[in-house]
């Protein structure tokens, strides 16, 4: 989405920024994991292709991502590179309806799991989706066997509904009540929209 191109979402670990073309050969890397590839449930792209898919996250209206870093790191280190551990997306179901948007996370490096990092990446995307892009109901889809990542989201108040055998996935949805927002406003307490370097998108 060209309107996430020139933000990025300061949080407490976490900075999500968009995804430019000087992450895509990182990117690329990851996604040869046929670990990531079966957790994400993507196939594996030639470079070209990759490159060619980030300018499409760039342009499509319909599709919003933003490069997970690790907010030590690049303070630390001061290269988005380095820095990157993760990406998280949304994804508007129904361009006539663009209330409700299906929601992925990705932590690639796997020092940085099971550290929250992919927690508050995830509640940063749904608070951004929620206050800039009139989201008001998100949806996972997620591998049966990906334990971790089914109870991540049961613990920010998914409940399951639907289960598919063939896919070997299970659907899980939440709607933005007031309570779910006050949750979620309670739970993302640092979070400052700043404007980032937009070269090289």
């Amino acid at each position: 989405m060209r309107i996430n191109s020139k933000i990025q979402i300061v949080g407490n670990k976490v900075i999500l920024v968009p995804y430019k073309k000087l992450h895509v050969e990182k990117y690329h890397q990851w996604m040869l994991s046929p670990l990531l590839q079966e957790l994400t449930a993507s196939e594996s792209l030639t470079l070209e292709e990759e490159y060619k898919m980030q300018q499409s996250w760039l342009n499509d209206s319909d599709k919003c991502t933003f490069i997970v870093l690790d907010k030590s790191l690049m303070m630390d280190k001061e290269s988005e590179i380095e820095a990157m551990i993760g990406d998280t997306n949304l994804f508007l179901v129904d361009q006539e309806d663009r209330s409700l948007a299906e929601g992925e996370i990705m932590i690639a490096e796997p020092g940085y799991r099971g550290q929250k990092r992919g927690w508050e990446a995830m509640l940063l995307m749904f608070r951004y989706g929620l206050e800039t892009l009139g989201i008001t109901r998100y949806q996972v889809k997620i591998g049966l066997s990906n334990t971790p990542s089914i109870n991540m989201f049961k613990k920010m108040h998914f409940l399951e509904v639907g289960r598919s055998e063939v896919f070997q996935e299970v659907t899980l949805e939440v709607k933005v009540s007031e309570n779910w927002k006050v949750w979620l406003l309670e739970n993302t307490r640092c979070y400052d929209l700043l404007p980032c370097d937009h070269d090289n998108i």
